[in-house]
């Protein structure tokens, strides 16, 4: 029987030509699925940005490295800013703007399945302007910009393949007004002056989801050193905060070697070969996992313990270095950081997990809490208190019913193999590693529109 796209001839399979097509508008998140595109997948982003401050202005090029999985007659980008021009292999490509997210690439030569193509694209704008469905997610003023979000802001600064399931490694250099600097992931390869301008180069080795990848630019003060583990760290703390606001900023900076220590006991080692963080002078509402650099907010409460860098950090394992597969998926980001950002104090021991799970339950006892399904929140409460606070005591839960051995078994194989993950694997895993059906405790736990039964099947009561 001849197989598709070959046909026997004479006892001899010929291939057929492949017709070329578009690449899909999305990658089918069922919550956004606008998000990413189809037909190629991204090796690496080489990002190069002048960002005028006092203009608000962005404009440079980003370099995109791919590999084509079908044969692609067009293709997408996600991006929101005005495009000047787009070339592929070198030569120059059609584009149009199907709407205001989408960038539609026409290469003059179709792209073969499987074949590796670089695309260059050149752009000018403000961010600030632009906004997409309701989402406006750029923050910056006149003296200081950060681009961090999520789900979304890749789109608003370079184009992309905006979804977490095509990791990608970057290459990213920020021009700046002499004097100012520029933050990113990774590590700091260079730093170049001319009479007007200083171009910072930051490189992240390791893949990432492109929501991840960030930039600031503005004035910073910055440390640098090693974790006990050897893990080079930079942190950067806004020159527009007050001078005791950074003092209590950086103290709480240098407290990330030893929360990476704390939680690499447990979770193996730190995924990255470099760390840090940044405190910026914004009111951004939220800190941030950004890879490698989490950012945190200029009303961040400095002098709480390091409960939130715990939070932030433990993102560097569950949320980076294994990614949702899509963001329905984001219980397993937001309940395991929160886990560990609440255990943060207290120890990493069972007594005290457990004293945190009986304080939950016992707390959040109004309907409302439990009534939010965390395996399947909804775009709208992706972010949402039970989110964090429901799944954390999850975490605890499944601790006590699975017993410190599979627990840990758990976490470590989880981390250890995969990149990105659903809920559904994660409860098919955890029922192989304890050989326990455990239906009824994810129920309970994630889904049920109620306060779980305090019972040992629920983890509230030791295993008899």
């Amino acid at each position: 029987m001849a197989t598709v796209g070959a046909l026997l001839v004479g006892g001899v399979a010929s291939a057929q030509p492949v017709t070329p097509s578009p690449g899909s508008t999305g990658l089918g998140d069922t919550y956004f699925p606008g998000d990413g595109n189809g037909g190629y997948d991204v090796s690496s982003y080489r990002i190069a940005h002048t960002m005028r401050l006092a203009k608000g202005e962005l404009s440079g090029r980003t370099v995109v490295r791919a590999r084509a999985t079908q044969a692609l007659s067009r293709f997408n980008l996600d991006f929101v800013l005005p495009v000047r021009s787009v070339s592929v292999n070198g030569t120059k490509a059609r584009f149009t703007r199907p709407n205001r997210h989408e960038l539609t690439v026409i290469p003059r030569t179709a792209l073969a399945g499987g074949s590796a193509f670089q695309v260059v694209v050149r752009y000018r704008g403000k961010p600030a302007k632009h906004a997409w469905r309701g989402e406006r997610p750029w923050l910056g003023d006149e003296r200081e910009v950060v681009a961090m979000g999520e789900p979304q802001i890749a789109a608003w600064w370079f184009p992309s393949n905006d979804h977490p399931q095509d990791k990608a490694r970057f290459d990213i250099s920020i021009r700046v007004p002499r004097g100012k600097q520029a933050i990113a992931n990774g590590r700091l390869v260079s730093t170049k002056r001319t009479a007007h301008w200083t171009t910072w180069r930051w490189q992240a080795k390791e893949e990432m989801a492109p929501y991840l990848a960030f930039f600031a630019a503005g004035d910073f003060a910055l440390e640098r050193g090693r974790t006990s583990s050897g893990v080079r760290w930079v942190n950067a703390v806004s020159e527009q905060l007050s001078p005791a606001r950074r003092r209590a900023a950086l103290a709480f900076l240098r407290k990330t070697p030893k929360v990476i220590a704390w939680l690499e006991r447990r979770l193996g080692p730190y995924p990255f070969v470099d760390a840090g963080g940044l405190v910026t002078a914004l009111d951004t509402g939220f800190a941030l996992e950004n890879q490698t650099r989490p950012t945190y907010p200029a009303l961040a409460d400095f002098s709480a313990g390091g409960g939130l860098l715990a939070h932030e950090l433990a993102h560097q394992w569950f949320g980076d270095l294994v990614a949702v597969r899509q963001w329905r998926d984001i219980w397993l980001n937001e309940g395991f950081a929160s886990y560990f950002g609440d255990l943060w104090g207290d120890g990493l021991d069972l007594a005290s997990s457990n004293a945190m799970l009986e304080r939950g339950w016992r707390w959040w006892d109004a309907a409302s809490f439990w009534h939010l399904d965390i395996s399947d929140p909804g775009p709208r409460m992706l972010f949402d208190t039970p989110v964090y606070q429901r799944g954390s005591l999850a975490v605890a839960a499944l601790r006590q019913r699975l017993g410190e051995q599979d627990f840990w078994l758990l976490l470590r194989t989880w981390l250890a193999d995969r990149s990105h993950g659903s809920v559904a694997e994660f409860e098919t895993l955890a029922a192989s590693i304890s050989g326990e059906d455990l239906d009824g405790f994810f129920d309970a736990w994630l889904r049920a529109d109620r306060r779980p039964a305090r019972s040992v099947e629920n983890g509230l009561l030791p295993p008899t």
